[in-house]
């Protein structure tokens, strides 16, 4: 059986100073950052906009995400994370706070997209923080999300069948990219399933099929 809540135990305080040493994770490598970059612009909204970014970790996403004319507030629990990502974006339209990614700290400010990265899967109830999450959305407003399943003898994680299913009465409409395949994202080739998911909400159907496959 697949977990969804094993890394709610992980000190993320601790991996903090290393995190950025993963190739996905830094961005170090220019043609990471480049395929990244390429991603994010499909995924988020086409004109410049209002990006949360939950689960930020050290801002690599949301310094993307700035660079391509977003305002990006990132929201991570792990002080030493947000204190890292503070010191990326200097100069750029970026705040990090402090705080639950299930339930940010953001009062009620809406957003444009909502980021998330490898986040849903530690969560105790996925199902209620996607609910939270569509509720911080400007009307039609889109969920990024990018998800996998790691491990094979015990496998962490959420599958896409799953968190599409937890999406359904959300949004109705949802396209599903599928990410294993393209090594440059992950600084070389895996065989775990890894895949994004954008979902927009408070449209109609048709509104949604449109906006999603114009990526704007």
């Amino acid at each position: 059986m697949t977990s969804i809540n094993t890394g709610a135990d992980v000190d993320w305080d601790a991996r903090a100073a290393s995190f950025d040493e993963e190739p996905d994770h830094g961005l170090r490598d220019p043609k990471v950052r480049g395929a990244w970059a390429a991603r994010l612009r499909s995924w988020l909204p086409g004109r410049a906009g209002d990006v949360l970014d939950l689960g930020c970790g050290t801002g690599s996403l949301s310094l993307l995400a700035s660079e391509q004319g977003h305002r990006v507030t990132g929201v991570d629990l792990s002080p030493a994370m947000v204190a890292l990502a503070r010191e990326k974006p200097a100069g750029r339209d970026a705040v990090f706070l402090v705080g639950d990614a299930a339930a940010p700290p953001v009062g009620e400010q809406r957003f444009d997209a909502v980021l998330v990265r490898h986040v849903l899967w530690a969560l105790p109830d996925p199902g209620r923080a996607l609910r939270h999450w569509a509720g911080l959305l400007r009307p039609g407003g889109r969920l990024v999300l990018v998800e996998g399943v790691w491990g094979t003898t015990t496998p962490v994680g959420i599958p896409a069948e799953r968190l599409t299913g937890l999406l359904a009465p959300i949004a109705g409409q949802m396209r599903v990219e599928r990410l294993s395949g393209d090594p440059l994202l992950w600084g070389g080739e895996v065989t775990d399933e890894r895949y994004a998911v954008v979902a927009v909400c408070g449209v109609s159907g048709q509104e949604r099929g449109e906006a999603v496959a114009a990526g704007e």
